[in-house]
């Protein structure tokens, strides 16, 4: 199986929506159509540099996304990079399309001079957390929200 990976564009709307919506059915939670559309509007314009999104794609067909922020950080020169959403089709995972969507994240945030790449996850997500275990390191952080 060959996964190319790629930035979005406009016409991606449709594929890119389905994975969205499949990511955040996965979490339980919903957001209005409004948010998503902005959401994809912010990802694809190149004067939103900040925001970013990869598409992964098998035949054709997009299976995969990626969201990733850059954001300053006040210990630290260089900016740093949120891996905020990852989702991948359930018929393609465990096939390398997760791993490859965060090396394109890595590969994009070093050419952005920003050498940290960090995200959250649920701890229930075990399937994910392998992978996670794999290609970076487990912190000790607990998250905290209003």
């Amino acid at each position: 199986m060959t996964i190319t990976i790629r930035a979005m564009s406009s016409s991606d709307f449709s594929a890119w929506r389905t994975l969205f919506i499949g990511y955040l059915d996965f979490y339980q939670t919903e957001i209005p159509e409004g948010v998503i559309a902005t959401t994809f509007e912010r990802l694809i314009d190149p004067d939103h540099s900040q925001q970013n999104a990869f598409l992964a794609i098998v035949n054709d067909v997009p299976v995969g996304l990626v969201h990733f922020i850059y954001h300053p950080h006040n210990w630290k020169k260089e900016d740093v990079c949120y891996l905020q959403d990852l989702f991948v089709a359930a018929k393609v995972r465990k096939s390398g399309v997760g791993e490859a969507l965060i090396r394109a994240v890595y590969d994009a945030a070093d050419a952005n001079g920003t050498p940290s790449v960090y995200w959250m996850t649920q701890e229930f997500n075990y399937k994910a957390r392998s992978l996670y275990d794999r290609v970076a390191t487990h912190t000790p952080f607990i998250k905290y929200a209003r």
